[in-house]
């Protein structure tokens, strides 16, 4: 599949993992992952959505490949292999959500998603693939630079991700670097894009909870505020950075932003505000898009 001349939709391609958060609390099973979740929001946002990924052959996988698809999403390329699908346990506390454990991913991440047997090609076809840490798909990302595809990648929170060994992995190999950066002052937080800009990303973007997001090219740095809830009450912060990041993409990607196009830093702006909204509506949303079920549910076997 190929990019058509004139085709003004913007494709995104969601790349990696997927995976059931279960709210203990709730007693509710719930389909997420980064990769899944931003691209069933790009489809919200109105761009053309697909994912690839590794599903597993349980009873589960039946359920979050049947969510993402409901949501809008297509997976008709994504690979089935023998093994248990990943779940997160979590609960809700004052609206945010608590991790409790995972079981490691499942098969998703033990046996990740390659580019092998036509799927680089698949993947050369969208205007965006994005892709995570919890995809283990860092080794894949060298081929995807080989075409003429905008590179997202999240880089989450954990400390084993901001060490300069792993960022050197994936930087040079990625157009938008996020990171989140909770709890950084604005000084803090720049200092990280900064090192990420120099390791090779073209962009690095910053997410920061309630405080300004932020967001460099190692030439212009942008920031705009976090949007906050007025009288609503947040239902749970499942999914907000992902939703932000899609708010992102789509915004900049409509702007005109291509590998050897950067954004200005109006447009730079815009994104940000527009990431900020997009956040800020997920926090009404349960789960990362809805679909739940109670947990243990069993799916109907001829459903896949």
């Amino acid at each position: 599949m190929t990019k058509s001349e004139g085709d003004e939709e913007m494709r995104v391609l969601g790349f990696g993992d997927n995976i059931v958060d279960r709210f203990i609390d709730r007693g509710v099973d719930y389909p997420g992952g980064n990769a899944v979740n931003v691209a069933v929001y790009a489809h919200r946002l109105g761009a053309h959505a697909e994912y690839l990924g590794v599903f597993g052959s349980d009873d589960l996988a039946g359920f979050l490949r049947g969510a993402i698809e409901g949501a809008g999403v297509p997976t008709g390329r994504s690979v089935v292999r023998d093994g248990e699908s990943g779940v997160s346990s979590l609960q809700v506390v004052d609206g945010d959500r608590v991790f409790l454990g995972w079981n490691g991913g499942g098969v998703t991440v033990r046996q990740p998603i390659d580019l092998t047997d036509g799927r680089e090609q698949y993947a050369a076809g969208f205007d965006v693939v994005h892709s995570s840490v919890y995809s283990r798909t860092e080794s894949q990302l060298p081929s995807l630079r080989r075409h003429d595809v905008l590179v997202s990648f999240d880089l989450s929170s954990e400390a084993e991700f901001r060490a300069p060994s792993y960022v050197d992995r994936v930087a040079p190999f990625t157009d938008l670097l996020l990171i989140s950066c909770s709890g950084l002052d604005d000084a803090e937080a720049y200092a990280v894009l900064d090192d990420a800009i120099r390791r090779g990303a073209h962009l690095a973007v910053a997410t920061r909870g309630t405080d300004d997001a932020l967001a460099t090219d190692g030439r212009v740095r942008c920031s705009a505020p976090a949007k906050l809830l007025d009288d609503r009450a947040i239902v749970d912060t499942m999914g907000c950075g992902d939703a932000f990041l899609a708010g992102v993409l789509v915004t900049l990607h409509r702007s005109g932003w291509r590998r050897d196009v950067a954004p200005s830093p109006s447009d730079l702006r815009a994104a940000l505000e527009a990431g900020a909204e997009a956040a800020r509506d997920q926090c009404l949303v349960e789960g990362a898009f809805g679909g739940g079920r109670p947990s243990g549910e069993p799916v109907a076997a001829s459903m896949w």
